[in-house]
């Protein structure tokens, strides 16, 4: 198995348990922009980043019988729920991943919204933009989530909370 799939495996290991698909990128899409080692490409989607790798690399760990993966219906709406497998956490014991305090970078991750998130990795990927500008692209790029000034604020400070979590090397 290759690395890669490795640390979303230890990803799933230290999450317990990820829902939504759309979750799941932001959380990999974050931690990447955070300097953990991460390699996946992502482009700006309807959604914000989006990593078609790390969808496949999802794919083939869930065929594989590295995670589980449940397909729940509300209102008409589908979600899947991700947690690591017995056979992942076989796989670990053998081949372990180890990041430097990302467990309570993942936590703090995964105990947010998946619109939140959205916004956040919105914002991380414009980051060259500044102030005015960065807000004034986010809602244009983002205008049908309709982001209001409090969550703009709260996710400022949420990013430098982030950077807070993060091993200075």
């Amino acid at each position: 198995m290759l690395k890669e799939h490795a640390k979303l495996l230890y990803l799933f290991q230290t999450a317990g348990q990820v829902t939504g698909r759309k979750k799941l990128q932001k959380i990999v899409y974050i931690s990447k922009k955070f300097k953990y080692d991460f390699q996946e490409r992502f482009n700006f989607h309807f959604y914000g980043p989006y990593s078609e790798e790390l969808s496949l690399q999802i794919e083939e760990l869930y065929n594989l019988g590295f995670i589980q993966e449940v397909k729940e219906t509300k209102s008409g709406y589908t979600q899947y729920k991700y947690e690591l497998s017995g056979k992942g956490k076989e796989y670990l014991e053998h081949y372990p991943t180890d990041m430097l305090a990302y467990e309570s970078f993942v936590d703090t991750l995964n105990q947010e919204s998946s619109r939140f998130l959205e916004l956040v990795s919105t914002m991380l990927y414009f980051d060259k933009l500044q102030g005015d500008h960065l807000t004034e692209k986010v809602q244009r790029v983002k205008s049908k989530q309709n982001y209001s000034v409090e969550e703009l604020e709260k996710a400022n400070a949420f990013i430098s909370h982030l950077k807070s979590l993060v091993p200075q090397n």
